[in-house]
């Protein structure tokens, strides 16, 4: 392939990509968004495979076989539960890469007497970036998938050896720029892997959605330094897409929020000695429901809103959530879902459940839009959705989630609330919802008290 054709391919799979973005930006589009992207990195794909730089496919044959391989298994068995922390896995394979393709690129310009600060620069940048991205993503891996605990890690003067870690690395790869070699290269890398643990263990279990998206950000960038080392027109457009598309939808959760950015990011909030003294007061007791019990408020209301979160997520209950609503609406009940922009573990993720189980769009409302219903609802009930309806982010400033934007589900006229058990959600706080003479908890897993509440209907 020459070079022009592979600059048109490229430039044709480059607007894929973007077609692609475009199309993620609504759930009527996302799956014709999927296959733009699909096709474009395709085409990517092959025209690379065909350019006349790549003079030995052994490897790459290799590779793509070996990855392809764990990603086909990986699709067919990870469960959308899962998705979040194998999406912080994936990033950090990325960081991974942009570090291993800087230091192969060093060592094979050096041999070849090719080096210049150009290019040192450039692996520099691309090292540091990659490998904040892989410890960064490991460590929301490791709270994503319980294997270290959602609370977070702080001590005292944080901030101050975090600074002082971002100005060593910087030194370290002002050093390498100037001609330090490998001891440099090396030094810088390290500083910044141990950058990327610090800078996301602080970050409590409310704000690992922000965190998903922010680390998909870091790996945009770091796939972009790599074009630059590699001289990948496409790698660096790519990059650059993610990195700012990343960059951009984190921007919205934090509004979402109503935190800052900055703060996430070298901060953060969650659980942690306010939490804990929080969901340490004196005992308070809750009403329950029975399902049948339930089941008759459903029936006799005028308006539902349900409110899907990440115990709908766990029990796979979304399927069993539509034949509910196709059972109300029979019996001429309104009802409407509620999305908090961060419920769940990753951005959109209750979306895309809703969507799996061919729930209408238009049934489905984002907080702003549906935020004024609920003071005109008859029954909101909440599936498993914990910290983003917990009004005390409104009315306790001593909460780690004061401030956060919720759901107003405590507005509604009935509450039904489905909970496996009266712990805590991510974020570790006591739920104030829980305790409102409006508020009943029906106790059990999300899909069996569906399925439940639509035999009691079919009875009825």
């Amino acid at each position: 392939m020459g070079a022009s054709t592979l600059a048109v391919a490229y430039l044709a799979a480059a607007v894929l990509f973007i077609l692609g973005l475009k199309g993620l930006a609504s759930p009527r589009t996302a799956r014709a968004g999927n296959r733009y992207a699909m096709t474009g990195m395709g085409l990517a794909v092959l025209a690379t495979l065909a350019s006349p730089q790549v003079a030995d496919y052994g490897w790459i044959v290799t590779g793509v076989a070996v990855g392809g391989g764990i990603g086909a298994v990986l699709a067919r068995r990870v469960k959308m539960t899962d998705m979040p922390q194998l999406v912080a896995l994936l990033h950090s394979f990325v960081g991974l890469a942009a570090v291993l393709v800087a230091l192969g690129t060093y060592v094979t310009h050096r041999d070849a007497g090719a080096l210049n600060a150009l290019l040192l620069c450039e692996l520099g940048i691309g090292s540091f970036i990659g490998a904040i991205t892989f410890t960064g993503s490991v460590i929301a891996f490791g709270k994503l998938q319980g294997l270290i605990g959602s609370a977070p890690l702080r001590f005292a003067g944080q901030h101050w050896v975090n600074l002082a870690l971002a100005l060593a690395m910087l030194g370290a790869t002002a050093q390498f720029v100037l001609g330090g070699g490998l001891p440099a290269f090396v030094a810088l890398t390290v500083l910044a892997l141990l950058l990327g643990v610090l800078l996301i263990v602080p970050i409590g279990g409310a704000d690992m959605p922000v965190v998903v998206s922010m680390l998909n950000s870091y790996s945009g960038w770091a796939a972009a330094a790599t074009g630059f080392t590699l001289h990948n027109e496409l790698l660096i457009i790519t990059g650059a897409l993610v990195g700012a598309s990343g960059a951009i939808l984190s921007y919205i959760m934090c509004r979402a929020m109503n935190r800052s950015i900055v703060s996430v990011i070298f901060g953060g909030f969650g659980t942690g000695e306010e939490a804990t003294a929080a969901a340490g007061g004196e005992a308070r007791t809750v009403k329950t429901a029975a399902v049948e019990d339930a089941a008759f408020m459903l029936e006799n209301a005028g308006k539902v809103i349900i409110v899907p979160g990440y115990g709908l997520a766990v029990a796979q209950a979304q399927h069993a959530t539509a034949e509910l609503v196709r059972a109300l609406e029979t019996r001429g009940v309104e009802v409407k879902f509620a999305i908090h922009p961060v419920a769940g573990r990753m951005p959109g993720h209750m979306n895309v459940l809703l969507a799996e189980a061919d729930i209408p769009y238009d049934k489905v409302f984002e907080m702003e839009e549906i935020n004024p219903d609920f003071a005109t609802c008859d029954v909101a009930l909440v599936l498993g959705a914990n910290d983003v309806t917990n009004p005390a982010a409104k009315t306790d400033r001593s909460s780690p989630i004061y401030g956060m934007p919720i759901l107003d589900v405590h507005r509604a006229r009935q509450i039904l609330f489905v909970k496996r058990s009266m712990k805590p959600g991510y974020a570790g706080v006591d739920n104030a919802l829980f305790y409102q003479d409006n508020c009943a908890l029906v106790f059990g897993d999300a899909k069996k008290v569906v399925e439940g509440l639509i035999q009691a209907l079919e009875h009825s």
